[in-house]
């Protein structure tokens, strides 16, 4: 009897092990016209932050957000007004957030501060390890770069995170089958 007491306790320790295993599944994160959520904030402070936060709208904070968020990366991919664009993206005041990050980095590339550029990628993936449209940006810049192990470092993290299909893989892998050189990879 004891025996098959601990076979259904080890039977149910592992049933719930296995539940609750995040899925196998890989998490696919890019980037587009609508950013992704903040990063978590400090929750404590003091009791005027609290009554601040308590009466904003966040619903309307949310919504001037993504408006000028959206008009930023139609500066950015519409208008190619690089300049412009890094000023509307730093307004926003959520330079903490992969999306905005990474668009300040690729308009620093554009416009040649490959430096700059590096910083703001670097910021991003910080922000959110898993953000492909950072991998895939920050790829081409290492492509540009002529740095072509580390560009294919990138590609293999996109392929992880969301496939060997997915249009960020694609990009990057067609710049690194250009040969080292050949023009602009953008």
């Amino acid at each position: 009897m004891t025996h098959l007491a601990i076979r259904l306790t080890t039977l149910a320790m592992f049933s719930v092990a296995v539940a609750a295993t995040p899925s196998l599944t890989p998490a696919y994160a890019a980037g587009g016209d609508t950013p992704s959520a903040p990063p978590a904030s400090d929750t404590k402070g003091t009791k005027d932050k609290k009554k601040k936060t308590e009466t904003r709208n966040p619903n309307s904070e949310n919504t001037a957000f993504l408006a000028n968020y959206r008009a930023a990366y139609a500066t950015v991919y519409d208008k190619q007004d690089y300049t412009a664009a890094i000023a509307q993206l730093k307004a926003l005041g959520q330079d903490d957030r992969a999306d905005v990050a990474n668009l300040i980095g690729y308009s620093y590339r554009k416009l040649g501060d490959y430096k700059v550029s590096q910083i703001w990628y670097e910021r991003a993936l910080k922000a959110d390890p898993a953000h492909v449209r950072t991998w895939q940006y920050y790829g081409l810049w290492q492509v540009e770069q002529g740095n072509r192990d580390q560009a294919q470092y990138h590609l293999n993290k996109i392929a992880m995170l969301s496939g060997k299909d997915s249009a960020e893989y694609k990009s990057l892998a067609a710049a690194l089958d250009k040969a080292p050189g050949s023009g602009p990879t953008y």
